[in-house]
């Protein structure tokens, strides 16, 4: 995973924990929320592959129990084990093995944020995500102006606040880091609102966003 990419993700989780306003924050407490996050993801994987391992087991026991029920192994002498027999593959077990996939991509994702994060000396990750928050924290009002700006037909205290972060965090990227293609940074974007949010929210950011570039080249 790249280093901005992972910042981008952590940035998120950093901005979900938010209490109190961005303007109240010193840089010493974004460091802790960011360690807190990354205990916040790690956690989180732990339980989804708790709950992985649970639909293994219950995977495999179906499968020893189809196999030893299974007329080849029924007609075997008790004394003998049984040998393999064909398994017909369910949807229900085909959507199971779905979402264990699934779990195990945002785990690998989850512990390898939270590496690049701690263990290295210097972590890029870390210091990205911490200019993204500062950068948004000095211009908070600018940034959610053009979101509100641009939600027309959209309460902005109403819009779901994921949806609302992502934005934030890209908004902040585009018109005051300036060092990624803009393209990148929706990209990035979209698959973020498309892992926490939903299709809907998806389109929706992307259009947004592609506004936030006409303010940009117009200030610029």
């Amino acid at each position: 995973m790249q280093a901005r990419t992972a910042a981008r993700e952590l940035a998120l989780i950093l901005f979900s924990q938010f209490d109190k306003e961005i303007s109240q924050y010193e840089t010493k407490e974004f460091e802790d929320i960011i360690l807190k996050s990354v205990r916040t993801l790690t956690n989180n994987a732990t339980e989804d592959l708790k709950v992985s391992v649970g639909h293994l087991l219950e995977m495999k026991e179906f499968i020893d129990e189809y196999e030893a029920n299974h007329p080849t192994n029924l007609e075997r002498p008790l004394t003998v084990s049984n040998v393999p027999v064909p398994l017909p593959m369910t949807s229900d077990m085909s959507g199971r093995i779905d979402e264990m996939i699934a779990v195990a991509e945002k785990a690998f994702v989850a512990l390898e944020i939270a590496e690049m994060t701690t263990l290295e000396e210097k972590s890029a990750v870390k210091e990205f995500t911490l200019k993204i928050a500062e950068e948004y924290k000095k211009h908070c009002q600018e940034i959610d102006g053009y979101i509100k700006e641009f939600a027309i037909g959209w309460d902005f205290s109403r819009l779901v606040k994921i949806d609302k972060d992502i934005m934030r965090i890209a908004s902040a990227e585009i018109l005051y880091i300036k060092d990624a293609p803009d393209k990148v940074v929706i990209d990035e974007a979209i698959e973020l609102a498309k892992k926490y949010s939903t299709e809907d929210s998806a389109s929706f950011i992307n259009g947004i966003l592609g506004k936030i570039i006409e303010i940009k080249k117009r200030l610029n």
